[in-house]
């Protein structure tokens, strides 16, 4: 009888090498499915209701919030609606990076206390298919989070309504 081939042996240096590789694919994985989580609003588009009006629709994420992937200056940045706040407020470190300029200095009460805030004004500003101009806004050097608040200076021009787990955003006949 011939003697049959035997496989090739795995030396401690084959077994890690497929261990590390293994590893690395699993994170990717849970880091794609933990962004997805967090927002699953990363691909807006805008559609046309049964009436005529152009909207948007997002899901609330799994702790309640309304979390939407868009842009300000041709730039994707990660937005958390808040109808809470006065203006969109952009956190210093995400400010710097879109190069937004600093205007006059001024306190905000905020959540987390008192901070020093600067007025700006955002070029252009989209979400889903809605764009806007000339936005005012506010540098926070207190937020220190990624998100942007997305607040009334740019909703108060947009219609809103909840129902369950959804929130429509519809562009009236008359905007901005």
């Amino acid at each position: 009888m011939a003697d049959q081939p035997t496989p090739p042996a795995f030396n401690k240096t084959s077994i890690a090498v497929i261990w590390i590789v293994l590893l690395g694919l699993t994170t990717l994985i849970f880091n794609h499915v933990l962004k997805d989580i967090n927002n699953p609003n990363q691909q807006l588009s805008i559609t046309t209701n049964e009436f005529g009006e152009q909207q948007i629709i997002l899901e609330r994420n799994r702790y309640g919030h309304y979390l939407a992937t868009g842009q300000i200056n041709d730039q994707s940045v990660e937005f958390l609606l808040d109808t809470g706040a006065t203006l969109v407020a952009v956190p210093e470190h995400i400010a710097n990076r879109l190069n937004l300029k600093k205007g006059r200095t001024y306190k905000s009460q905020t959540a987390n206390g008192l901070s020093t805030s600067y007025a700006t004004t955002i070029d252009k500003l989209t979400l889903g298919g809605i764009v806007m101009t000339n936005v005012p806004a506010s540098i926070s050097s207190g937020m220190d989070f990624d998100e942007i608040l997305l607040g009334m200076s740019f909703l108060k021009h947009l219609e809103l309504s909840q129902q369950g787990k959804q929130l429509t955003i519809r562009v009236p006949e008359q905007t901005y």
